[in-house]
């Protein structure tokens, strides 16, 4: 098997990579006759063409002879070669409108795609994602946000940091107020936004002491979903019920936002599940929120500030709490300010793309020599030029000839 590692299409670019080169070095070892590698030369890694081949790893400028090609991100229609495997995040399974396009030229491409969001345990638990550095990444920068907002402190961008050691020392410059700090979720970006809070010795209380307790010290809560969201019906919460049907419930998040200064936003969002607040909400005087950290990133989905990403290159934008205009960031001080990154892994791209190719290759190498193995079958949203039965559910979307 000839496995293809691609060059990131997108701009901006993506510098992460899906296996490092001592990870490739191990796999050309362990499955020597078995597999063979292949890596696209590339001047936008963080990891160089010359690293891997220093690791024995051979760098061509057509990988079109390889079976199954890895890469990170969406593949550009162009550049997608027919007939093959790819693994890369897709985008498409919430019906994306901006991935329609991609998900229609897989299937007249008669291309296999597998998409890192469902490679899932028997548990169905996820085994590969980016999600804990997304929630350091995330969490850091809700700090810098407000750091840039209060004038009270100011740290070096996450992107501009060499390592994680260095991110973890810039943190000895945050002085808080006694403010609070609430935080959704509770997955892998959740426990990535915990070790930044923890490294600052931020105490960590529950809702009720978070509502209605006083502190002379910054303060956050971790909130399930069952901490805000109720049944319509009885005011009652069921997890499971919530899961399959959370068109049912509503949010009670609004006592939350009367007490909380920063919301760091780390829980995955369904489209049919109410949103955290709405957007008439914010010009209320009860709401505190001023700094919000979306990791999440669902454009006009759970926190309607989010009503479009930034940039790495221009991570905070602020929203006027009357129009809910968009605005440069940190011109006004009564405005909210957003940070909206739907990439974030990307500033620490070097230990981020380590941490992906260990579970790649815990998860997914040995998989690939299987005969139909039951994670990659799972995680397949189309072979053959249709979509695999689970998936069946974007027929009319893919078919859809509407761009909004």
């Amino acid at each position: 098997m000839k496995i293809g590692i691609i060059r990131e299409g997108k701009n901006p670019p993506d510098k992460r990579v899906p296996f490092t080169p001592s990870q490739l070095q191990v796999i050309q070892r362990d499955y020597a006759g078995k597999i063979s590698i292949q890596v696209e030369s590339s001047d936008v890694r963080v990891i160089t063409d010359q690293e891997y081949l220093d690791a024995g790893i051979e760098v061509v400028d057509d990988i079109s002879s390889c079976d199954v090609l890895f890469g990170v991100k969406e593949v550009k229609i162009d550049q997608l070669i027919p007939e093959k495997t790819y693994f890369f995040f897709s985008h498409t399974m919430k019906k994306q409108p901006y991935n329609r396009k991609l998900l229609k030229a897989i299937l007249e491409k008669n291309i296999r795609l597998l998409d890192y969001e469902v490679l899932k345990d028997e548990e169905g638990n996820r085994v590969v994602a980016f999600g804990r550095w997304a929630g350091i990444v995330g969490a850091y920068n809700a700090f810098w946000t407000y750091g840039q907002k209060t004038a009270l402190f100011d740290l070096k961008r996450a992107k501009d940091c060499f390592d994680l050691q260095e991110l973890h020392a810039e943190l000895t410059k945050v002085q808080l107020p006694p403010i609070k700090i609430a935080v959704t979720g509770t997955g892998r970006v959740a426990k990535g936004v915990l070790e930044i809070l923890q490294k600052l010795n931020i105490k960590q209380i529950s809702k009720e002491e978070f509502l209605f307790h006083y502190y002379e010290e910054p303060v956050f809560v971790m909130l399930k979903s069952e901490d805000y969201y109720r049944r319509k019906s009885d005011g009652g919460y069921d997890r499971a019920e919530f899961h399959k049907y959370p068109e049912r419930y509503e949010s009670h998040f609004q006592k939350f936002t009367e007490v909380a200064e920063i919301l760091i936003s780390a829980a995955y969002w369904d489209p049919a599940a109410p949103r955290l607040f709405e957007l008439d909400e914010i010009a209320s005087d009860d709401f505190q929120i001023s700094v919000i950290a979306d990791i999440s990133c669902d454009i006009n989905g759970s926190v309607p500030t989010t009503i479009k990403s930034s940039t790495i290159t221009d991570p905070v934008f602020d929203v006027d709490r009357d129009s809910h205009e968009a605005l440069p960031a940190f011109g006004s001080q009564t405005s909210i300010s957003v940070m909206a990154i739907d990439n974030l892994p990307c500033e620490l791209p070097r230990e981020a793309s380590r941490e992906f190719g260990e579970q790649l290759t815990k998860w997914v190498i040995p998989a690939l020599l299987e005969e139909n193995a039951p994670i990659l079958e799972r995680a397949t949203i189309a072979r053959d030029g249709d979509l695999t039965l689970e998936f069946m559910y974007l027929t009319d979307f893919v078919q859809s000839d509407d761009e909004s």
